[in-house]
């Protein structure tokens, strides 16, 4: 073939007509190959760099999009070398955040990208500014912060480099909360000028650190002076001839695929994704492509995967594996986007076509357009659409929406959902615990095969010298007498009234305080849960309102288990969430509530309790010290369950604390009966009428936190020597807990107390502690824990204090 001939048939390359039409042009080897042309509306950059291998504007082989990635991913590996280890990859949103995947994935390390799409509960650990880009601002929402804290190299990858500003803005926002020695900067193409690269390399003289850059083609575009102002003129002139788009006819809706998805794999990288997560999503892909594969319409020859916006990685491996798994069909990969570029339908242009619809993610910056290019005009036997949950709203599926435009295109229209099984799901009886499973859900792992459980003795002299935090381990749950039983049964049916109208005025007084809205219960487990359960049932029956009710943990000195907000986060209105526990006592866990959540946005600092004798909160069904019976006995009156376990080498930052279902126990179980005995007063008349008058004096109440218990565990503290007020517990509930699970000293009672302290006697006979009696309580009763197991007893950090 001569010369002629060939160049006949050469493809033309998709950046002529804005080379001929405006004067631009590429200069480097290769950049031609990798890069088109095209033209946006954007005041700050009218000229877009498009890549055929990125899997964004223009549809492309899977293996292409994936094997470019990985390849990028090989030179920085090279370049990092031994370093390579401890580096951690940063992709930019939107376009990069599946090639900043791909490059991790080559390194073999944890990948997090920036977002535009923030998250109810979750407050960023950073963030900077694309000021060229049609939507500027990026955040970061790692879901362990340590994890852009490390000192170890940072990798951030974007699709093109073409000023360094991005990075520069970038590099200075990170290195300002987390200064670490090296970065590398990861491109398809670098197009820097020589005075760009100056800049890049002055920043990283200021910062004192090195910045290196490693890139598949480097080369320069060359922009007339007057590229913006023609540019605009350009894109007035063509999108004055572009007809209005019109919606198809109404179709028969998208045909759902449902992905048999691992567990604890997040959907992408916007919280974080390492390489333990990408190990399990190989694992899992072949079955993956197999139940896509099987969902395709029969004799499919044309099929396209579409990503949406920033979740590119995971729709991109599974185009590739299903590729993989239909050798005879022709797979494409592309995703949708929010940036506007004009369409020019010539050979020569590389967005030759748009479709747009309606934004279906809830975005921080409202409604508005999306994209998707280069769909339209080809014959597609079926395109499956794979989304996030985010993305699955009504505006998906409305007439408009993405999934009824590409119905114009397509006789098939597939979708798929990756759900964020980061978070794992709660765990509900009779599995876990002897509770219904719609009393409430245990945000918390079973580790009821671990054992964990120790002598008192042995915990608290490990506590006490600083060896081991107490959620470390457990201990070992005490099995009542025949008259400790007695006393307790006892006490039930004393006292069960008393603790059904103080149910009854919290929950009216929370409701109260929420009008409109439907309060969402999370009890502190485990002391608290018990109380949730009664105060949905109340919920039930005084309104006919079926509460959410779940409990998760709370450890003094480590604060509330953050993957548990996160999940709270991402099924409700954190403004509707009500923490509930069962009593203060000196009110340290109301501050540990208050300190933890101070980094989680919208989450109501607020701690609704049964009793408040202490005077921390300002929602309570009382303020008098009385014996609430869930409190005389263990898991055997809380669903089985043990109270929270907190131990590194048994909780990841993605996990839920953890806890043990005594099932050994069930004969014993009395957490049923608790419940019917208390809910079976809220048919009384009297009940009822004492709740309301309760309520309506509560809510007139001066209800402000008076904190006369911490004051008087200062005191006590003091008068007898001991130091420190973590180990002087007061009230019915903290002095019970005290002689069932750590080393008591002595019990001080309030002087003619009377039967609420008979099994506090009980069991400070059956333990050889002394009982002083005295007139000066606020409470009914103070325990305090016996002070020889420490040079300084515990802290406030719950180990030893200095």
């Amino acid at each position: 073939m001569n010369d002629t001939a060939h160049a006949q048939h050469a493809p033309v390359w998709p950046g002529e007509w804005v080379a001929r039409r405006l004067g631009v042009a590429l200069h480097g080897p290769g950049t031609r190959d990798l890069l088109g042309l095209a033209l946006r509306h954007n005041p700050r950059r009218a000229h877009l760099l498009v890549s055929g291998v990125l899997g964004k504007h223009v549809p492309q082989d899977p293996h292409t999009v994936h094997g470019t990635g990985l390849r990028l991913g090989g030179r920085v590996r090279d370049l990092l070398g031994p370093d390579a280890a401890r580096a951690v990859v940063l992709g930019y949103a939107e376009t990069a955040t599946g090639l900043g995947h791909c490059v991790a994935e080559a390194i073999g390390a944890p990948c997090l990208h920036s977002t535009r799409r923030p998250v109810r509960g979750q407050a960023p650990a950073g963030g900077f500014e694309e000021e060229h880009s049609h939507h500027t601002s990026h955040l970061l929402l790692p879901a362990d912060p340590a994890l852009l804290s490390g000192d170890g190299p940072l990798v951030l990858v974007d699709d093109e480099l073409s000023t360094g500003r991005t990075v520069r803005n970038t590099l200075a926002a990170l290195h300002r909360a987390h200064p670490r020695a090296r970065y590398v900067v990861a491109t398809l193409v670098d197009m820097r000028t020589d005075a760009d690269r100056a800049e890049l390399a002055k920043c990283a003289a200021e910062l004192g650190a090195t910045v290196q850059v490693a890139a598949l083609a480097r080369g320069r575009v060359e922009l007339p002076d007057d590229i913006l102002e023609r540019a605009a003129a350009v894109v007035a002139e063509v999108e004055a001839r572009i007809p209005a788009q019109r919606h198809p006819a109404q179709t028969a809706p998208a045909v759902r695929v449902e992905l048999p998805w691992p567990a604890r794999v997040p959907d992408g990288g916007r919280h974080g994704f390492t390489p333990t997560h990408a190990d399990r999503l190989a694992t899992a892909l072949p079955a993956l492509a197999r139940t896509l594969a099987d969902a395709l319409p029969a004799g499919a020859r044309d099929v396209l995967v579409l990503g949406t916006e920033e979740l590119i990685y995971t729709p991109l491996r599974l185009a590739r594996a299903l590729a993989d798994a239909t050798p005879d069909t022709r797979v494409r990969f592309s995703t949708t986007t929010r940036s506007p570029v004009l369409p020019v339908d010539d050979p020569g242009y590389a967005i030759r076509t748009r479709l747009t619809f309606p934004a279906h993610d809830d975005p921080a910056d409202g409604p508005g357009p999306r994209y998707a290019y280069n769909v339209a005009g080809h014959p597609w036997d079926a395109i499956l659409v794979v989304t996030d949950t985010p993305g699955d709203t009504p505006a998906l599926h409305a007439p408009g929406g993405l999934l009824h435009q590409l119905t114009a295109h397509t006789p098939h229209v597939l979708l798929a959902v990756v759900p964020d099984r980061r978070l794992p799901e709660p765990l509900r009886g009779p599995a876990f615990s002897s509770y219904a499973p719609d009393e409430v859900g245990w945000l918390l792992q079973d580790l009821s095969d671990v054992t964990l459980e120790a002598p008192a003795e042995e915990r608290e002299e490990a506590i006490q010298s600083g060896g081991a935090h107490y959620a470390e381990s457990l201990p070992v749950e005490y099995q009542p007498s025949a008259e400790y039983q007695a006393l307790y049964h006892s006490a039930l049916a004393a006292s069960a009234g008393r603790v059904a109208r103080a149910v009854g005025t919290v929950t009216e007084a929370v409701l109260a305080e929420r009008p409109g809205r439907r309060p969402v219960l999370v009890s502190l487990a485990r002391a608290g849960t018990p109380v949730g359960v009664l105060m949905r049932r109340w919920a039930q029956h005084a309104h006919g309102a079926d509460l959410p009710h779940y409990a998760v943990s709370i450890v003094r000195g480590q604060g509330i288990d953050t993957t548990a907000l996160r999940w709270l986060a991402a099924h409700h209105d954190p403004a509707d969430v009500v923490f509930v526990d069962g009593w203060t006592g000196k009110g340290a866990i109301t501050r540990e509530l208050a300190d933890a959540l101070a980094p989680f946005p919208g989450f109501d600092p607020s701690l609704a309790v049964l009793a408040d004798p202490g005077g921390c909160v300002t929602t309570y069904g009382t303020r008098d010290d009385f014996l609430i019976p869930s409190a005389c006995l263990n898991s055997t009156v809380s669903g089985l369950i043990s109270r929270t376990v907190l131990r590194a080498d048994l909780v990841g930052p993605d996990d839920f604390h953890g806890g043990k279902h005594y099932r050994d126990l069930a004969a014993a179980d009395v957490s049923g009966a608790f419940l019917d005995a208390v809910a079976a007063h809220f048919t009384d008349p009297g009940t009822a009428a004492g709740i309301a008058a309760d309520t309506a004096a509560l809510l007139a109440a001066d209800r402000t936190p008076t904190w006369d218990g911490w004051r008087a565990v200062e005191r006590i503290s003091e008068e007898y020597g001991i130091g420190d007020v973590n180990l002087v517990k007061p009230g019915v509930g903290e002095t019970t807990r005290v002689l069932l699970r750590r080393v008591p000293w002595r019990v001080l009672a309030r002087r003619g107390a009377g039967a609420d302290l008979d099994h506090i006697r009980l069991l400070a006979a059956q333990r050889g502690v002394p009982v002083e009696e005295t007139d000066d309580l606020p409470y009914s009763c103070v325990g305090l824990i016996h002070p020889r197991y420490t040079k300084g007893a515990t802290g406030a950090d719950g180990k030893a204090a200095t």
